[in-house]
């Protein structure tokens, strides 16, 4: 009996898709051949600080309008539009690209004007146009010639495309540099307040480490009314208590023994130490405003938070408002990435390599990258490390096994990228329990206490909040806030009662009833 061989069916290969040289986001070959490569324009810009230089061609590069300049006015910038538009029609152009350099800030009243013209304006780098430039012109640098520059690294892939970001992601990255940047002076003023203390009353600040002489201490309470060795010396403990008990300072006992003992072996001080503690005094003033400033920008950052699904990396041990919204400000939309691995890219959390032949170097990070968005993912990694058990110990881990800091800290954040993108791209929270599990409603609340935000502030960012959690949260988000509406409070109005309404919404209809199920168990 012969039988039938069974039919097999043949696989037919997907036609791959074709792959072409330049930048993913860069790539018009096929526009150009739909459109046709004379009917392509290409109009370049090389910007200035108060002028750009511009010109049209075609994608042959053939020149269409000759390069001209262009003030950075609203009636210029519309006047050159109109000239784009009307030689777009007059040639036959159906399809054209913006071709923007990047020079700073100044780009952007060009780009905005094309882009609001509904052109697809793109953004050139600078490395791409010098390339280009040096190599068709070594020796003559020249708007003209930098133009050409930018012609060519466009038409070759490398004029990159920009996705628009609404006003709240660009509000968070602009608080979120603000904030960087008054932090770093306060740093610096840290430094030379310490200095100009240790002139004027000498080995004083050494009696505490470098993060407690500004941060919940009495050093600076006692040094600005005791500015010297000798008046510490002649109030003894007892006057030092009646002033901290006067200005309402906690204190302990065994600190202001420290101090007058300090006091009875301190070294002379500089001979011009009257001048150098007003000069103390008055960069401690200034501190003090840019303390406020800080708190003012962390709150405002807060609130740009809140509407934006990066606010439930708050139920993360570990992730507060300040690392989450300088992430959110600096990676943009989630939509925008297709995958983790997408911000890892960006953010260049990857082996550099060098390989020539026999010679291949893969033992340092990638430099050509979005170095903020680095920075945000770097902060996340150490606050994970710190404060998260799982990550503490895979940190551990790699310490044991001789691993770097820097290789750490980027793996780590190449890990972090990968929950950030689930939590925020799923629109859901963390799944952990017990000590790895935070409630996200009762942290944007101590926070807003901590910053001794207005109570009408916070509840309505709790409520903003509250939209982006799921469902299948509320019961355990209601906990803590329940046992918060329980707490007796001073005033006239008390947290709690502001925060019933949201307890009605998250199910927590009444005390009484969390009360008899608590019984009942």
């Amino acid at each position: 009996m012969v039988t039938k061989a069974k039919s097999t069916r043949k696989r037919t290969k997907s036609s791959s898709k074709r792959r072409y040289i330049g930048k993913p986001n860069g790539i018009i070959q096929e526009r150009v051949e739909n459109a046709g490569p004379t009917h392509f324009g290409v109009i370049s810009v090389d910007c200035a600080k108060r002028r750009s230089k511009w010109m049209l061609c075609d994608f042959f590069g053939r020149v269409i309008i000759e390069p001209a300049d262009v003030e950075h006015h609203r009636g210029t910038l519309d006047a050159m539009v109109q000239q784009v538009d009307s030689a777009c029609q007059a040639e036959g152009l159906v399809d054209s690209i913006v071709a923007v350099e990047m020079t700073g800030v100044y780009h952007k009243p060009v780009q905005r004007a094309f882009r609001e013209a509904g052109y697809d304006t793109r953004i050139i780098h600078p490395f791409a146009s010098s390339h280009y430039r040096e190599t068709l012109h070594p020796d003559s640098k020249t708007d003209d010639n930098d133009l050409e520059a930018i012609f060519h690294a466009a038409i070759n892939g490398y004029g990159l495309s920009v996705l628009p970001i609404n006003e709240t992601y660009r509000s968070l990255q602009r608080l979120s540099r603000f904030r960087r940047n008054l932090v770093k002076q306060r740093a610096r003023l840290n430094v030379q307040i310490r200095v100009l203390l240790h002139q004027a009353m000498p080995g004083y600040a050494d009696l505490w480490e470098d993060d407690k002489l500004f941060h919940h201490s009495v050093a600076l309470p006692i040094a600005k009314h005791f500015s010297s060795a000798e008046s510490i010396k002649k109030a003894k403990q007892a006057g030092l208590a009646k002033h901290l008990r006067r200005n309402k300072i906690r204190f302990q006992e065994r600190t202001l023994d420290k101090i007058v003992a300090w006091s009875l072996q301190a070294a002379e001080p500089d001979p011009l130490a009257n001048l150098l503690t007003q000069q103390w005094k008055l960069l401690l003033q200034l501190r003090e405003v840019l303390s406020d400033q800080i708190i003012q920008t962390e709150r405002k950052s807060a609130h740009f938070l809140a509407k934006t699904p990066y606010i439930l990396l708050l139920s993360v041990k570990g992730i507060n408002v300040v690392s989450a919204a300088e992430y959110a400000g600096e990676a943009g939309p989630i939509e925008h990435y297709a995958s983790a691995t997408a911000i890892n890219g960006r953010a260049g959390l990857y082996p550099s390599r060098y390989q020539s032949d026999e010679v291949d170097r893969s033992d340092s990070v990638a430099k050509s990258c979005n170095r903020r968005l680095r920075a945000a993912c770097i902060l996340l990694a150490k606050n994970l490390i710190k404060c998260h058990p799982y990550y503490r110990g895979l940190s551990a881990v790699w310490s044991r096994r001789k691993i770097s800091t820097q290789d750490r800290n980027c793996r780590m954040a190449n890990r972090a990228n990968r929950m950030v993108f689930q939590i925020v791209s799923g629109r859901q929270v963390w799944r952990g329990k017990g000590i790895d599990r935070d409630y996200l409603l009762f942290k944007l609340h101590e926070f807003h206490r901590t910053h001794r935000t207005p109570l009408d502030i916070t509840v309505a960012d709790m409520n903003e909040a509250f939209k982006r959690l799921p469902t299948a949260v509320y019961s355990g988000e209601a906990k803590p806030l329940a046992e918060l509406a329980r707490m007796k409070r001073r005033g006239t109005t008390s947290i709690g009662d502001l925060l019933i309404p949201l307890l009605v919404r998250l199910g927590v209809r009444q005390e009484t009833e969390i009360e008899s199920k608590t019984s009942e168990a």
